[in-house]
């Protein structure tokens, strides 16, 4: 369709749209302007008298004809200003035309017509093609493949599709400062756009429009597969702690097919410790599919989630997705303070009690400045009360407040505990009772901007009758894994709902902005319900409240069964949320999380000290270790956008999995150090969204002065980058008075007049 109507246009106006897109229409009179306009402004007068002295028309007569003559002299008369079509284009063989073409894992997709997309494309782009002779003609060609960044290209033929990312505006910034000083009039795009990277086009492409650099970019593949199951998009955590449940959440997309069973699996090293089977929907296109995860040994585990391929599926590379978990031994340790002795005391530390990856350290005011202490290291832990140092409270990775009043701790105490959430980037959990929150002082306090709640001023009378409240989760808290007490998300509700109701004694102010409702209470009667679990971000950790006084009830309720377990889970999840992201003073991350060999990995260490101060002047080294034993030392320097911050990178040459070890000093001192892994394979990322991404491609083209193409129209390329206003080139006018459009103009318009008059029998 769009080569019939480019066909046409040329036809008539004998140019294509695309040319008069580029150029600029001027006129060229033969005879003065003025001279012009005189004539013509002379021949509608004639015209108009020479009509109106016939005195056997009508007056309609008069005007239709006398419209359609001096149209017609005008329009000749017009010839006269000479319009033409001035248009930079490129001095042949004095130009560069970059090609670059896309050598990631989606290449391989079978469904370019009967080949897969890369053979498709060394067809298209081969040196030997009609294509590539004809721009030879023109322009130096250079070509490039690209993944995770662009690379020279001796040969079409040695493109494998082997890189595990795409990432098109960096492949592109590589390919324009490649060519930096070059004439480069162009730049071809070839790729099905499916792009995996977190970079900016905004950059890349503006540096692109700042030279006057047109991309053209060419699709390959489809934009819609007839019959695909694919991995979309899965949510797993990086790390966890050892003896933890974690919980996949994978939303998978579903082409074709209707209400058939789909298998999702997951795997650790290549062994199935997941499955979930689901019924892919009648209507909608997308499935969301949670995998609960046993807990596993502490190490490092590739990950991956794999939907089982169905009959005459089109596309089985996009129906896996492949990730790293990293499993920490713990115990991570816990201060919870309390300021009476009470049931959740005894019943909070027995719940965890089993739990090898978490210690709660008990500290439990017995009487005015004597302590009960429970699960600490030696004699001498907290021998006198909460800790007076940051050193030693921030070796603990959260901090459980219990119904213990502002004043128990003193002023440095509380700048402690807010910075123990801000800076040091710990849990920080406040349980209800009747001296916490408002009720024990807190609203005037360091402590108060860290709880995701308001507190108000005042205390309360202490006739005040508790609120019974029956708790169940919110929509936000439905989808956390911490909530969920059972395996199933519908048995999990439906354990919330026969749970009994719990008490509350404090006075609950507004949310904070950003704060989010995980569980909410309702009063028998009530209109409102009271917000029971309530969490925020702050600063580098976390905060959250959970106003009741007797979560106790879950486990010694009457209609609670002895081998009942809720208790237990909910408080062993609860505490392990609290911790799991709590930092280490050192730590290193290596991105992207999976690449294949010969790609760059990129090292990013965070240095602080005991107090978690960030260290800038630190010599950092890291050690990459292949699968071979082979190492490599990669110094990390300081990065000036971010404190603490060092990055350096490496690339990794071998198959398997690269051990990351990093090692800081300042000045003598030694500083703890670090490691994580990276998996090198050929399994990539970029196949997860493997359609052709029609609108980025078209997005690229448009923004630069190119132009999109299917890759059966890439011929038209050899047409429309002569036409570049980028590199050397020339201006030249082309005329459009004699365009075969003028002429047919023009004997329409005398046609017309001749008809008339024989329709109103004048002729």
């Amino acid at each position: 369709m769009g080569s019939a109507f480019d066909a046409v246009v040329s036809f008539f106006f004998k140019y294509p749209l695309r040319v008069f897109a580029r150029g600029d229409v001027v006129i060229a009179p033969v005879v003065p302007v003025i001279a012009v306009v005189l004539a013509a402004i002379t021949a509608v007068v004639l015209v108009s008298l020479a009509y109106a002295r016939v005195r056997t028309l009508r007056p309609a007569d008069r005007i239709v004809l006398g419209t359609l003559r001096a149209l017609a002299v005008l329009l000749v008369i017009g010839c006269l200003l000479r319009p033409g079509l001035v248009i930079a284009s490129a001095v042949p063989q004095r130009n560069v035309l970059a090609i670059v073409m896309d050598d990631s894992r989606s290449m391989r997709i079978r469904d370019a017509a009967d080949t897969t997309r890369l053979r498709a494309v060394q067809r298209v782009f081969d040196d030997t093609s009609a294509l590539s002779r004809k721009l030879g003609e023109k322009f130096a060609l250079r070509k490039f493949r690209f993944a995770a960044g662009a690379a020279p290209l001796a040969d079409v033929a040695s493109l494998t599709a082997s890189g595990t990312r795409s990432d098109l505006a960096k492949s592109l910034n590589d390919v324009r400062e490649e060519l930096a000083g070059m004439p480069l009039a162009g730049v071809v795009l070839v790729s099905d756009g499916a792009d995996n990277s977190t970079t900016s086009y905004d950059d890349a492409l503006l540096a692109l429009r700042a030279r006057r650099v047109p991309v053209y970019t060419v699709g390959v593949g489809r934009d819609r597969f007839d019959r695909d199951l694919s991995i979309e998009h899965v949510s797993a955590p990086r790390r966890t702690l050892s003896g933890a449940t974690v919980v996949v959440e994978a939303d998978v997309r579903v082409r074709g097919i209707g209400k058939e069973l789909a298998t999702i699996t997951a795997e650790a090293d290549g062994r199935v410790v997941a499955t979930e089977t689901v019924r892919t929907p009648d209507k909608g296109d997308m499935v969301h599919v949670r995998l609960r995860v046993p807990p596993l040994a502490p190490g490092t585990y590739r990950l991956g989630v794999r939907a089982r391929p169905l009959p005459d599926e089109l596309v089985l590379e996009n129906n896996e997705w492949q990730g790293t978990l990293d499993v920490r031994a713990g115990p991570d340790r816990v201060l919870y303070i309390e300021g009476e002795p009470r049931p959740e005391f005894a019943f909070l530390r027995r719940a965890v009690a089993a739990d090898s990856g978490v210690q709660v350290v008990g500290l439990l005011r017995s009487a005015e400045h004597k302590f009960l202490r429970l699960g600490v290291r030696d004699s001498l832990d907290l021998v006198g009360g909460f800790p007076t140092t940051r050193e030693e409270l921030y070796r603990y990775r959260a901090i459980i407040l219990g119904s213990v009043e502002a004043s128990f701790f003193s002023v440095d105490q509380l700048r402690m505990l807010a910075d123990f959430v801000s800076k040091r980037g710990g849990g920080l959990l406040a349980l209800g009772g009747r001296a916490a929150l408002s009720e024990g002082g807190f609203a005037d306090t360091p402590l108060a901007d860290v709880l995701p709640v308001t507190l108000t001023r005042g205390t309360v009378n202490e006739d005040d009758a508790a609120v019974t409240l029956k708790v169940k989760p919110t929509r936000a808290g439905e989808a956390l894994a911490v909530l969920q007490l059972r395996d199933t998300p519908a048995a999990s509700v439906a354990r919330w709902d026969s749970l009994p109701p719990l008490t509350s004694v404090n006075r609950i102010g507004g949310l904070r902005a950003g704060a989010t409702v995980l569980l909410n209470g309702s009063v028998d009667g009530g209109k409102a319900d009271i917000p029971v679990l309530a969490w925020q971000r702050y600063g580098r950790g976390m905060s959250a409240v959970l106003a009741v006084q007797d979560s106790w009830l879950w486990r010694m309720h009457a209609s609670i069964a002895v081998e009942d377990n809720t208790h237990q889970t909910f408080w062993r999840q609860l505490v392990r949320w609290l911790v799991d992201d709590a930092p280490d003073p050192v730590e290193i991350l290596a991105s992207p999380a999976r690449v294949a060999p010969g790609e760059v990995v990129s090292l990013r260490a965070h240095i602080a000290d005991a107090l978690y101060t960030d260290i800038n002047d630190a010599i950092v080294t890291a050690t990459a270790t292949s699968p071979a034993g082979t190492t490599s030392t990669v110094p990390l320097e300081w990065s000036l956008r971010e404190d603490g911050s060092y990055t350096g990178s490496f690339i990794a040459t071998d198959s398997g999995r690269y051990a990351i070890h990093v090692t800081s000093k300042r000045s003598r001192d030694l500083l703890p150090d670090a490691r994580t892994t990276v998996p090198v394979d050929d399994l990539g990322a970029d196949v997860s969204q493997a359609e052709l991404r029609l609108p980025l491609l078209q997005r690229i083209a448009q923004e630069t002065g190119g132009r999109y193409y299917p890759l059966a129209d890439a011929k038209k390329i050899a047409e429309d980058a002569i036409y570049t206003e980028s590199g050397v080139t020339v201006r030249e006018a082309k005329d459009l008075w004699d365009m075969p459009a003028v002429f047919l103009i023009l004997a329409l318009l005398l046609g017309a007049e001749w008809g008339y008059r024989r329709w109103q029998g004048l002729a």
